[in-house]
Order: structure tokens, then sequence, then C-alpha cells
């Protein structure tokens, strides 16, 4: 039987930093969970158009700093911060919290996996071949200055009677390697034949030394090959 393990939660704590960053007793935890949950859904359902990558939450005493990462911040911010000033007050009475919410603007979104994935499942929704779609998101996505790519969609492709996984992969993907940057996104295309999941990795090349986090520590505090003995025999 096949053991898994999700790519981003293989790095988290060692490469990859928490999507959600406070802290709450044991009481507490489950509602505070539940509540993260809730404002990504809300956030992700009121804005599809806007390619957020992601959402970090951090909490205060105070308040809730949501920071979202878009590839098209204006759609979020609207003119003269009218929209951004709606979702603060929607959240607000929403959750009962004092929220604030930045954006932070994606440069170049081929170079992120979760928005590459979202791109092919519109080209699916709107009836584009699956082919087609692969190929001209390998292209792009390597343009981008990436390493590597790698593409796997599952499901009734082209209104098959029967589902089929399909992948396709340029460059490198060293998936078990903690120091690449290997990043993930998977998302769902709701065709009229079914679902297509859509599974991208992007390789990134090597962390850099600003965004190492505790993998720098776990590195230099390696344990000698030659183990000294404890006591003699």
């Amino acid at each position: 039987m096949g053991q898994k393990v999700h790519p981003r939660g293989f790095r988290v704590g060692i490469v990859e930093p928490w999507r959600s960053r406070w802290y709450a007793t044991k009481k507490e935890f489950g509602d505070l969970l539940v509540e993260d949950r809730k404002i990504r859904q809300f956030i992700h359902t009121e804005y599809k158009s806007a390619a957020i990558e992601k959402v970090e939450i951090d909490r205060t005493r105070d308040q809730v700093i949501v920071h979202l990462f878009s590839a098209r911040p204006g759609i979020i911010i609207g003119r003269k911060g009218q929209e951004i000033d709606r979702l603060k007050a929607r959240l607000e009475d929403q959750f009962g919290r004092r929220m604030e919410v930045k954006i932070v603007e994606i440069n170049n979104p081929y170079r992120r996996a979760q928005l590459v994935a979202e791109d092919i499942a519109q080209q699916l929704n709107k009836r584009g071949s699956f082919r087609r779609a692969i190929k001209r998101t390998l292209d792009q996505v390597m343009e981008a200055g990436v390493n590597g790519v790698k593409i796997e969609l599952s499901g009734r492709l082209g209104g098959a009677e029967m589902s089929r996984c399909e992948k396709a992969s340029r460059g490198s993907i060293p998936l078990s390697t903690l120091q690449r940057h290997v990043d993930y996104g998977f998302t769902e295309a709701k065709t009229a034949q079914g679902v297509i999941g859509v599974k991208v990795w992007v390789d990134l090349g090597d962390y850099a030394d600003g965004e190492i986090s505790d993998g720098a520590y776990a590195e230099a505090s390696k344990v000698s090959k030659k183990a000294k003995r404890s006591h003699k025999r």
C-alpha cells in the first residue's frame, strides 16, 4: 500500500513557515483552528478572480492580521481602497474580532504552483484541451526561470468514460530533498463531465540564506558520523 506525505507538510517547521502563527490554550485551540479555516474559505470564495495563492494568519491578543498573497491585488484593494475596507468590515462582522488585512503582491504568478494549478483548472473549465493546457503551461513556467515543473491531472480527461491520470514534467523535481524549494499546488476543475484534480510541483532551486528558517540550524548541529561509546566493553 502506498504511503504518501503532503509536500508542504513534509517541509513545515524545517524550511517552510507555518501558515497560521498564534498560540492558544488547549480549550481555545480547536475553535481558533476552525475559525482560520473559515476565514480562508470566505476569502477564496469571495475573491476567486484575484489570483490568491495563500492566506497567512497572525493572531495577537487584540486583533487578527490576515496576509493575502495575490497576483492581482487591485481587485482586492478596489478604487481608493474601498474594497479592502469592505472586506475588513465583513470579516469583523462575521467573526466578531478586530481584523487587519495586509496584501502582498506576487510579481510572477508562473513561479507559484498554486496559481499555475488554478490557471490549468480555468482552461479545463472553459472546455480547453488538457494536452494543450499542459504543454502551454510547461512552456510558460520554464520561461519564468525555474529549475523544473511537474503537472499531474486525474479524472475524466477529454470527457472519457473511464477516469485516468496524465503526467508531464520538465527539468528536475527532487521531491525528497528538503534543501530544495519545491512549491506545491492543488485544485479541482469542476467540468461538465466531472471533477478533474490538478497537481503542480515547481522547483525553485535551493533555499536562499534568508529563506532558511530551522533547516540551517538543523544542518549546523549534525551529529558526528562516529558515535562515542558511553561505556567500555
